[in-house]
């Protein structure tokens, strides 16, 4: 009964995803495919067709219970530099396996730390749910639904980051989608009489971006070293960007921006963005030319920026901005996908390329960005970077070599990749939407 669910649950994914070529719209992360009816043990690995090894799932389940204008530039906050590592060998991994560790969740979307043991579980529908000492507790950490729209594949509470400071100042920021359909950026604070409860009415916003349409809204927060907050902006939506949103400097869509949040009413301006000091430019942009970034991250150990852009029709590409960037980077949309002509003149200078970049042939439709490998309890993943296809399933990794980059698929984990989440110990964890199940990656 459970593989007869499963085969007609493949069977309307597909159908899904073979109209969303043929309407020139690619299927994007965040989509809310029709659930299939799985257990974990029944996914099996000749169900999957691929020929890559198939992965070994520990199935060891915890069941969640029921449940502006510009503002002045600003001079760098205090960061701590990233500290020295210990050197490791490192090795192109051929495989790896996964650990259950739990499941049940609505469509999560993030999976993140505060600093501590704690795992933060972002949920599409505004509810982030906590992990503690292995145990999901049965309060959510915020519950935001009532102000989030999550009507659309891609809408919905999209993005969680805690502030450097967060164990002195209880602050935190999420992305979402408004009732109204605009991204919104907010700041909430902690319940400083519960460290695992949020104030949901401490919220103040920072950011609201209108939406020309209902899906590509990025939705990624993150910390950079430098003490900043990065935010990946989707074009606006539709296909082929038709406002141009990812070249024109006037809109914050299809862009990475770089906030002060400790100065300014509400942000300041990094005095160090690159277009700080041009009026026809926005001055909260670090990168231009983005389509839909579905999930950036910034290498623990050396500061570099590893980020996902989700393709129009054919190519998907991973981008690599090292620690020392100034930024003001191009990444070529919608005049290139991924390395490839698209439209518009591709003859337009300074643009750059992807570091990996992969078609739709074999069932593969968006690109789901992850993390680089930095964690104690599996040497023999250090050094690797790890990301996959959300339709496909497909797992490859990523190794940078002094000849350039060494890529290769490694396994398919045969479920619908929504995210990667990394831990306080840099361990790495991937996210199966449609189940709601994290699992940890091992060797």
């Amino acid at each position: 009964m459970m593989k007869r669910f499963y085969l007609l649950g493949l069977i309307s994914l597909l159908l899904t995803a073979l109209a969303a070529c043929q309407t020139n719209t690619a299927v994007e992360p965040a989509i809310t495919p029709p659930i299939i009816a799985v257990e974990p043990s029944s996914v099996s690995p000749t169900e999957v067709s691929s020929p890559i090894p198939p992965l070994e799932i520990e199935e060891e389940a915890t069941a969640v219970p029921t449940q502006p204008a510009p503002a002045t530039p600003t001079t760098a906050p205090t960061v701590t530099p990233i500290p020295t590592a210990t050197p490791h060998e490192v090795t192109a991994v051929a495989s790896v396996n996964l650990r259950q560790i739990a499941t049940g969740f609505f469509k999560p979307l993030g999976l993140d730390h505060a600093g501590d043991e704690r795992l933060f579980i972002t949920q599409q529908n505004g509810v982030i749910t906590l992990m503690v000492d292995g145990q999901v507790l049965s309060e959510p950490f915020l519950d935001i639904t009532r102000r989030v729209n999550s009507n659309g594949f891609e809408q919905g509470l999209l993005g969680l980051a805690f502030h450097p400071d967060y164990a002195q100042n209880g602050r935190f920021f999420v992305n979402y989608t408004r009732t109204d359909d605009a991204t919104v950026i907010a700041e909430f604070a902690v319940d400083p009489t519960n460290p695992n409860r949020a104030l949901p009415d401490s919220e103040r916003v920072l950011l609201t971006i209108a939406q020309p349409y209902r899906n590509h809204n990025g939705g990624q927060l993150k910390f950079g070293p430098d003490g900043y907050l990065y935010i990946g902006t989707g074009d606006g939506g539709s296909a082929n960007d038709p406002p141009n949103n990812g070249q024109r400097t006037d809109t914050l869509l299809g862009k990475l921006l770089r906030l002060d949040v400790d100065s300014g009413d509400p942000y300041g301006i990094p005095a160090s963005n690159p277009f700080v000091n041009d009026d026809a430019v926005r001055n909260e942009i670090w990168a231009t030319g983005l389509r839909n970034p579905w999930r950036f991250s910034f290498d623990r150990e050396t500061g570099d920026m590893y980020m996902a852009d989700v393709g129009q029709n054919i190519w998907e590409e991973i981008n690599f901005q090292p620690h020392d960037s100034a930024g003001g980077e191009n990444y070529g949309w919608r005049i290139f996908e991924a390395s490839n002509c698209h439209m518009d003149d591709c003859t337009t200078p300074g643009l750059t390329d992807p570091v990996f970049e992969y078609s739709h042939e074999g069932g593969h439709c968006s690109v789901t960005g992850g993390y680089m490998y930095r964690g104690e309890q599996y040497p023999e993943l250090y050094g690797n970077y790890f990301l996959a296809d959300y339709c496909s399933g497909q797992l490859w990794r990523m190794v940078q070599t002094e000849e350039g980059w060494n890529t290769a698929v490694i396994n398919n984990v045969g479920f619908l990749v929504s995210t990667f989440g990394e831990d306080v110990q840099g361990e790495l964890y991937i996210v199966d939407q449609a189940a709601g199940t994290i699992y940890q990656i091992t060797p």
